[in-house]
């Protein structure tokens, strides 16, 4: 397997396919490089160099005990930059790892970025506070965390099969695969990792980061998303982010890789193509 070893001695796992300009994709929580497959498929085909690490702590990755945070997320991405070579790259965050992508471009730039995309992201800010009013309070992260400590599978399986990908919706069609493949990655993640991230992707402020975005930015949200709810989501980044495009999705849920993997692949490709 590919992996690089970075600074504190965390391996972290890529994947790697396809021939071109490089097309790096950052995934959200509890999954790993494996949620991008789709995107990566088709864009490979499309002659696009497509690559996808797992978290620390996740999937194939090290499950580091410390450095669960965006700090250590956005150098661990550096890290991979700096090993791979990789320059005039389209960095694309999904959820979560719309949040890496942002603290990555706040902490090095965009010297080697040429594009950016924030899918279903949690940027700016997820929780509530005075100057977020429309972010989620405290206690729903708490709840997160409870429920994580007392049946981690349980929890990734109610996750998959209700908010996630829209499920509990009348007339949603989600596969049982989709939903199995979402708690099979949730599950080879680290649990402290995984417990981790949740104070790391709900209370992180991306605000100040986002300032810094000085690239063309697509910005791909759905409008019913339970998990992460646009208004103060991609609504916000779309006002901070200079250049964004910001598409949103009616009636789409969170995970919008699966559920409309043809229409975010064929946006994906325009905007790469623009």
């Amino acid at each position: 397997m590919s992996k690089i070893k970075v600074k504190d001695g965390t391996k972290i796992y890529y994947k790697d396919w396809g021939t071109g300009q490089p097309v790096i994709f950052s995934h959200g929580w509890p999954l790993n490089s494996d949620s991008w497959e789709a995107q990566m498929m088709f864009l490979a085909a499309k002659g696009y160099r497509c690559i996808a690490h797992d978290r620390r702590g996740h999937g194939r990755s090290s499950q580091s005990w410390n450095g669960n945070d965006m700090d250590t997320y956005a150098d661990d991405l550096s890290e991979l930059f700096e090993a791979l070579d990789l320059n005039d790259a389209v960095l694309i965050g999904f959820s979560a790892g719309g949040g890496e992508v942002a603290r990555y471009i706040g902490r090095y730039g965009t010297k080697r970025v040429a594009k950016a995309g924030l899918i279903s992201s949690v940027p700016p800010l997820m929780l509530k506070t005075a100057a977020n009013p429309d972010g989620l309070p405290m206690e729903v992260f708490d709840g997160l965390r409870l429920e994580s400590i007392t049946d981690r599978s349980q929890f990734y399986k109610d996750l998959a099969s209700g908010p996630f990908f829209g499920a509990n919706r009348a007339g949603a069609k989600v596969s049982q695969g989709i939903m199995d493949s979402f708690w099979h990655q949730g599950m080879h993640a680290g649990h402290k990792n995984t417990f981790d991230c949740i104070k790391a992707f709900s209370e992180t402020d991306f605000t100040e980061d986002l300032k810094k975005f000085d690239i063309p930015t697509l910005i791909i949200h759905g409008d019913d998303d339970q998990i992460v709810p646009i208004g103060a989501a991609a609504i916000l980044s779309s006002k901070l982010v200079k250049n964004a495009t910001l598409k949103i999705y009616k009636g789409a849920p969170h995970g919008i890789t699966d559920t409309h993997k043809d229409q975010l692949n064929a946006d994906l490709l325009s905007f790469l193509q623009a």
